[in-house]
């Protein structure tokens, strides 16, 4: 009798399968990392094949920890890395080029062309996005137009185009072409409210249709296909979960009530506000995007506020500057000084992203003295990931009318106390983390299992959730509104760096 239910979780840095239970307990996993590479500045870009390999061989490892086989899982679920683009031979299954990563910047000739040419405030009432690097149209634009032979090829019918959910389903079950709402709406192709690739917008951007794979539910009865006998899972099990990462993690914190929100520390900073079957379009640079549709219900849509770097920035303190040797270290290095110091860190290294979309802005290091020391600009580090997510709460408010009291958290970084100590102080409000922190996972487990029945309802879910910790503001208004002034002060230092 199946017992378990398995999520696929392909990020920006790793891939990984979790098995959960009926009560949302993680049962095993295994997790890898694959790599990043960087052409050149501005370009970040993924081995699909190497992807693919890791989703197989972290699938085998956790069945192996588990001792469990296919006949243990009822069904299997797909989170993903959103807007990041590949396009592959129909008949070849072979890749024409790396994927472009959802952080890849080359494109942005072609989205200030779209602006120039008048069209942007169209792109935002049909699709939710403003014209940006960060979505996948322009990606599949930019391939078309300079890989040799692709877009004859496309024309032609011979290629397909996914995100990496519609990848590794194509690969899981030989062959079906499929995506989910959650995923089509980051493309700046989909329609919000017919949930179908909208043709003025293949149009705009020169791009044929026959390349989309089909939308389908996030949590499908139908079915998207099955996994292959001779794949990973080494049999037959229904592949009917399909959620982009951020949109799975607000399933996984059960953000299913309008005006629920959730905030996921990962490689970016991911913002939701469940709004409802209704589409609410922000005033204040926030995107408006599908949260999630299960089965034949209506869609749920929400608002999102999307920070490009957060764990990224804990990464580039390692990598870049070895000012730390690991990401953990920085819990103590921030703790072992009472301030920055008066500098502020603005990660602005792909330009910034909500609520102000500016591609020409690079990032800065401000405020800098002889004072200031290796501590204080991981402490820099960690309090701009709480200042970007204050500034989207706040255009959150501002949109939705609703001052929000809490704020559920999720992802690698919550487990960094003293940063969630930092958001709570910051934000002025209340930071609930739940005992399962990998709720992208989870989210991804629970569309699937809805599907086949494995849990009936949304209370079901809603059971499943607990708080692990609650971290409350420990500073006064006039101190937490100080901090902020100095850092929008340091955002304006950033604008107008790239010129062309």
């Amino acid at each position: 009798m199946p017992h378990l239910v398995g999520a696929i979780d392909s990020g920006t840095t790793s891939t990984r399968f979790m098995l959960f239970d009926a009560h949302g307990r993680v049962v095993a996993f295994d997790q890898r990392e694959h790599t990043q590479i960087f052409p050149q500045s501005g370009w970040v870009e993924h081995d699909p094949l190497e992807i693919w390999e890791r989703t197989r061989a972290v699938i085998g490892a956790t069945l192996a920890k588990a001792e469990v086989s296919v006949a243990d899982l009822a069904a299997v679920g797909i989170t993903n890395q959103r807007e990041t683009t590949l396009i592959w031979g129909r008949q070849t299954g072979k890749p024409v080029y790396n994927a472009i990563v959802w952080q890849d910047t080359r494109t942005d000739r072609i989205c200030r062309d779209l602006e120039a040419q008048g069209h942007a405030e169209t792109i935002y009432r049909t699709t939710g996005l403003p014209p940006a690097t960060y979505f996948s149209g322009p990606k599949i634009r930019w391939l078309l137009d300079n890989v040799p032979g692709v877009r004859a090829r496309a024309e032609a019918g011979e290629l397909l185009f996914g995100n990496i959910d519609t990848w590794l389903i194509w690969n899981l079950t030989g062959g079906v072409h499929i995506t989910d709402p959650t995923n089509a709406s980051r493309t700046m192709l989909m329609n919000l409210e017919t949930l179908d690739w909208d043709d003025e917008m293949l149009a705009r951007l020169d791009i044929p249709r026959s390349l989309l794979p089909t939308i389908r539910p996030s949590s499908d009865p139908d079915a998207y296909g099955h996994t292959l006998a001779a794949g990973p899972f080494g049999g037959r099990i229904p592949v009917c979960g399909d959620l982009g990462d951020q949109q799975a993690a607000t399933v996984g914190q059960t953000c299913f009530d309008v005006g629920a929100a959730k905030n996921t520390y990962g490689t970016g900073c991911f913002m939701l506000l469940n709004t409802g079957p209704e589409i609410v379009r922000s005033q204040n640079g926030l995107l408006t995007t599908v949260c999630y549709q299960l089965g034949g219900r209506r869609p749920v849509y929400a608002l999102e506020g999307s920070i490009a770097m957060a764990g990224a920035t804990v990464q580039w303190l390692r990598d870049n500057l070895r000012l730390i040797d690991h990401a953990a270290e920085t819990e103590s290095l921030a703790q072992s000084v009472a301030d920055t110091g008066g500098c502020y860190l603005v990660p602005a290294f792909s330009g910034l992203f909500a609520p102000y979309w500016r591609s020409d802005a690079r990032g800065v290091i401000v405020g800098l003295t002889r004072y200031v020391n290796r501590a204080h600009i991981v402490r820099a580090a960690l309090e701009s990931i709480c200042y970007q997510t204050r500034e989207v709460l706040d255009a959150m408010e501002a949109d939705s009318g609703v001052a929000l009291t809490s704020l559920r958290v999720d992802g690698g970084a919550t487990a960094n106390s003293f940063l969630m100590q930092l958001q709570a102080d910051i934000l002025g409000a209340e930071v609930i983390r739940p005992k399962v922190a990998e709720t992208t996972s989870l989210g991804a487990a629970y569309a699937a299992g809805l599907a086949v029945g494995f849990w009936d309802t949304l209370d079901d879910l809603r059971a499943n959730w607990q708080v692990d910790r609650t971290w409350s503001p420990q500073v006064d208004a006039a101190a937490r509104a100080a901090g902020f002034a100095g850092w929008k002060k340091a955002v304006t230092r950033t604008f107008d760096w790239v010129e062309s």
